[in-house]
């Protein structure tokens, strides 16, 4: 629904109505009425809706993305530097990514894709997570997953630093979401400024379906809010709930901050783990975008 301004005729009761007023008056009057009337006329394409999504990793291999009630879908893509084995991961590669994000591709959603930090050396972490899933930077936002589980460098807010950098310098200028939970409170100013935040931040562990407005909604700034990890949804549960605060376009500019879709410059080979993985075949992230 619209807004219509109607101006009023300086003819017949109306002019005589403000005669009695100083034709300066009468004019800043009509100014004002006329920059509110544009103010209203303006605010729905300023204000913005907010996506409701899930985050996946390899605790939900297999989930039909397709069919799951959601704007957008972040995956769990790379750990480390490739030196783990869980489920559908091998040698540190989600190897149902690239399903996972075809299928939200083809049903018309949003997408984002994380690594999870291991705590070893931060430019060979970054280096691992751009070489497996290059193909889709630019198309869907990217992440660095900060927790303590199997971190031992959390806490050093360095280590964020020298990835977020390397991921920059590898792409060509896409800056990673960062996402973190308890130590959302003491992520320094600098990485507050230069990187947008996903928090994970739970009112309780009780099972939710999608909430408009969750508790501590926007407590940090953040441009993402993880608030429930025992999420129901149509196709799985319990799964990972998230709110971007944002539209389409906004996920995008995150995703690709320049607009180009050019190749990033050419990097250096790789560091890899001193201690290779038994099992190589990692099954790969190596869907071309369409």
């Amino acid at each position: 629904m619209g807004h219509k301004t109607i101006f009023t005729s300086e003819k017949g009761e109306k002019l005589v109505k403000n005669k009695d007023k100083p034709w300066w008056k009468r004019l800043l009057a009509k100014i004002t009425a006329l920059v509110a009337a544009v103010c209203m006329m303006l605010l729905p394409a300023t204000a913005h809706a907010n996506m409701q999504g899930i985050d996946v990793s390899n605790w939900q291999c297999g989930i039909d993305i397709a069919n799951t009630q959601a704007d957008f879908v972040v995956v769990g893509t790379t750990w480390g530097t490739g030196q783990v084995y869980n489920n559908c991961l091998v040698s540190g590669v989600n190897t149902d990514a690239n399903r996972m994000i075809a299928q939200a591709q083809a049903s018309g959603k949003k997408f984002g894709l994380y690594h999870y930090a291991m705590g070893g050396n931060p430019e060979a972490e970054a280096q691992f997570f751009y070489r497996n899933t290059s193909n889709y930077w630019r198309h869907g936002i990217v992440a660095l997953d900060w927790e303590m589980d199997d971190n031992p460098a959390c806490g050093n807010w360095d280590w964020v630093r020298r990835f977020m950098a390397e991921c920059e310098r590898l792409s060509g200028g896409v800056k990673p979401l960062l996402y973190t939970g308890p130590v959302a409170g003491t992520i320094p100013g600098d990485i507050r400024a230069n990187y947008g935040l996903w928090i994970a931040q739970y009112a309780n562990m009780a099972p939710t379906g999608y909430q408009a407005d969750p508790w501590m909604l926007g407590a940090y700034g953040e441009a993402m809010r993880q608030y429930s990890g025992t999420g129901v949804v149509n196709t799985w549960s319990p799964i990972d709930l998230n709110l971007f605060r944002g539209d389409a376009w906004q996920w995008d500019l995150y995703a690709n901050p320049t607009g180009s879709t050019a190749p990033a410059p050419a990097t250096p080979a790789p560091v890899q783990p001193s201690t290779p993985p038994a099992n190589t075949n990692t099954g790969g992230i190596s869907h071309v975008m369409q």
